[in-house]
């Protein structure tokens, strides 16, 4: 039995294409079609850009979802921080309106707005609902931004009265955040995936990828500077998929590669599956700060060895057995942990792959649904 009407209020990019069709941030759309075919009504309250849609954008399938938008904030001038103040009221009318009727409500964050729809939600909107909030962000970051310190510290102390989702598993965790791992696979990607794993070998070159934003944030810089000292007949390709404003920059670094190297720019889905299909190692160095990159748990599913920081909840799913971790604050390069890495046996690159399926399959949309009915409602 369907329950009744979900809405869901994030700050996820929505773009008009050619024809005037509604396209969003394709990871959040497969998850919000995924959720449709649990719910009557689905309403996706979320921002809506005058900009050119990217390649990366999806449409909705189900003609049950309805696309409520609301202005795009924030920008890293003051202008554009203080400019947030004008839309607040258009954003809270919107949320209010959006939510009547509604069998559940789920508020994402961190994001500008749950400054004020944090108390909104915590105070002044009669509950008639359940109300969840989905934190994608790292939640035991020591130093985050203000804003993300406010909300986190809002949710500890469960001023909100709701159940809190979080990436990862924390020793001071409260009771009412419940660690969920973020939906990404399908069944079918899984089949797909454990048929593409059991094919893959681990001998002679190799290719690797790497999936994001074109940032040194990300590790993009790191990435270069180690394939510089990896002999190069153990280089078959490199793959970067992303955007950035440093992208010619870096397609000048990696001139030294010759035509191993492949700068895509955004993909859909099944491009970002292709690539990672095809590659050994999945490469992310980052010092960024963020929950679980959810790409890690797509390489994961075609048997791609992770070869990743230490950060955020990234080694409470990474571990020896199924990939290599970089710890950014000891004294080790990730130069040494690359190289380290394709010198380890074939048979053992192997048992690692193989180790990685388990991984992926806590990523499905099957089990988050099985999560939300036990710890949400």
């Amino acid at each position: 039995m369907k329950r009744k009407k979900l809405v869901i209020i994030s700050h996820t990019e929505h773009y008009k294409d050619s024809k005037g069709a509604v396209r969003g941030w394709g990871p959040t759309i497969n998850e919000v079609n995924y959720l449709a075919d649990h719910w009557e009504e689905v309403v996706h309250v979320g921002c809506l850009h005058n900009k050119k849609t990217p390649p990366s954008s999806l449409a909705y399938t189900r003609k049950n979802i309805t696309f409520v938008a609301i202005p795009p904030y924030g920008g890293k001038s003051l202008k554009d921080k203080f400019l947030i103040l004008l839309k607040i009221p258009k954003i809270i009318y919107q949320v209010i309106k959006s939510v009547r009727g509604a069998s559940e409500v789920q508020l994402r964050l961190p994001t500008s707005m749950g400054l004020f729809l944090l108390p909104l939600f915590s105070f002044f909107i009669p509950r008639k609902f359940i109300f969840w909030v989905k934190y994608a962000g790292n939640w035991n970051q020591e130093h985050p931004p203000l804003s993300y310190r406010l909300q986190r510290w809002w949710l500890k102390k469960n001023f909100a009265r709701c159940k809190v989702t979080i990436n990862g598993f924390w020793s001071d965790q409260p009771s009412h955040c419940h660690s969920f791992e973020n939906p990404c696979l399908t069944q079918e990607d899984i089949i797909r995936g454990r048929k593409v794993a059991e094919q893959k070998t681990f001998e002679g070159s190799y290719v690797f990828s790497f999936v994001g934003r074109l940032e040194d944030a990300k590790g993009v810089s790191r990435i270069i500077e180690a394939l510089r000292v990896i002999p190069a007949d153990k280089i078959k390709e490199v793959h970067f998929v992303g955007n950035g404003d440093k992208m010619e920059h870096y397609k000048s670094e990696t001139s030294f590669l010759g035509n191993k190297v492949f700068f895509h720019g955004f993909l859909d889905k099944e491009g970002v599956h292709a690539i990672l299909a095809q590659s050994h190692f999945f490469l992310l160095p980052s010092t960024a700060s963020e929950g679980f990159p959810k790409v890690i748990a797509e390489a994961a599913c075609y048997g791609t060895l992770p070869i990743v920081s230490d950060v955020s909840s990234i080694s409470h799913y990474i571990s020896p057995t199924n990939g290599f971790l970089w710890n950014i604050n000891s004294s080790e390069s990730f130069n040494s942990v690359l190289r380290e890495s394709i010198d380890r046996k074939n048979n053992e690159l192997k048992d690692k792959s193989n180790s990685l399926l388990a991984l992926a399959k806590m990523f499905t949309f099957d089990n988050y649904k099985l999560k939300l009915n036990k710890y949400i409602f």
